[in-house]
């Protein structure tokens, strides 16, 4: 836990690449963000031109950022692009995957949900670390976490221990039902499960003979007497 406090301690828009920075815009959640990015980089003007000439920069942040390079305020066209959603993530995630360790882990911290998306596949245990540490991750997105077969250990190991995460009856079931889910993680939780749902359980190959029977032994202590 120390290690991911201090990477989330030292993140800071003014130190973050041009590179992050862009791609961060092209998935703001928040508008007050793009305010912020502006003002933690007053001294590098080609980050305030990249967030001058961005649609989807507020007005006034574009005033403020006239005002401090003294140049006029331009037209930029604020129509969404007519780009198929998948064609833009797909080029979302190229642009993503150039970027090394400690950027992708800046932007896992600060990245809108579809930042999020991309980079709670990452294979490197830091990055998915820092998706789990952003602040505005949402249940609906731990519960695909928990069901990819892809996901960590660690990483499930770690949602395991966040109780709000946890009051989710998706998110127990799906980590139940993980085979990457640790036997001792997944044995745990077994007894939080409908019994139509340990039913299906016990006929599950995909989990550890361990998790079955935990299933089996339930279903006989919830069978009326």
């Amino acid at each position: 836990m120390e290690e991911d406090q201090q990477i989330l301690i030292g993140f800071d828009y003014a130190l973050a690449s041009p590179e992050v920075l862009e791609i961060l815009l092209d998935d703001i959640e928040d508008p007050a963000t793009v305010d912020e990015i502006a003002r933690a980089n007053t001294g590098r003007p080609e980050v305030l031109l990249m967030v001058l000439h961005h649609p989807d920069t507020p007005e006034e942040v574009r005033a403020f950022i006239t005002g401090i390079l003294q140049v006029p305020v331009p037209v930029v066209s604020r129509e969404k692009s007519e780009v198929p959603q998948e064609m833009r993530r797909e080029s979302l995630t190229t642009k993503i995957q150039r970027l090394t360790v400690s950027a992708r882990v800046q932007l896992a911290l600060k990245g809108g949900r579809e930042i999020r998306g991309i980079l709670a596949r990452d294979s490197n245990k830091e990055v998915m670390f820092s998706v789990l540490d952003n602040a505005k991750i949402t249940n609906p997105e731990i519960e695909l976490i928990v069901k990819s077969r892809s996901a960590l250990e660690e990483a499930l190991r770690r949602i395991s221990r966040n109780r709000e995460w946890m009051r989710s009856y998706a998110i127990v079931q799906g980590l139940v039902t993980n085979p990457k889910t640790p036997p001792g993680i997944a044995v745990t939780h077994v007894s939080d499960l409908k019994t139509k749902d340990l039913f299906i359980l016990e006929k599950n190959k995909n989990v550890s003979e361990a998790v079955r029977l935990a299933a089996k032994k339930l279903l006989h202590a919830r069978k009326p007497r």
